[in-house]
């Protein structure tokens, strides 16, 4: 379980708390750019567009266009026009990071 606090983009997926409410698994693409998560996708807001790109941190959960999210890892980019629609809190990125494919994650909403 890791704690998450809401991304400055979470309105540009229709149901946010569906990102906490399943169980994810670490794709075979993830290293230290990113974990791509495996599951059940978030569906976007219709007519959002694309944003600029934006600079982001470790452990902001990004979410293109079909919809399973990206968690950025250490050498993460900025976010390519993408919503951040949460963040992992500082304190579980290490162990965000020990995380290998096939693994199962979940997420909680922190204040």
């Amino acid at each position: 379980m890791l704690r998450v606090v809401r991304g400055p983009r979470d309105d540009w997926v229709l149901d946010p708390d569906r990102l906490i409410g399943r169980v994810w698994r670490v794709g075979a693409a993830s290293d230290r750019v990113g974990l791509r998560l495996e599951g059940e996708p978030l569906t976007p807001a219709p007519g959002r567009g694309e944003l600029p790109s934006e600079g982001a941190l470790r452990g902001a959960i990004q979410v293109p266009p079909g919809g399973t999210p990206v968690v950025f890892g250490p050498d993460h980019p900025v976010t390519g026009g993408y919503p951040v629609v949460g963040v992992v809190i500082d304190a579980d990125t290490d162990r965000l990071a020990q995380l290998r494919p096939g693994e199962e994650l979940r997420f909680r909403w922190v204040p």
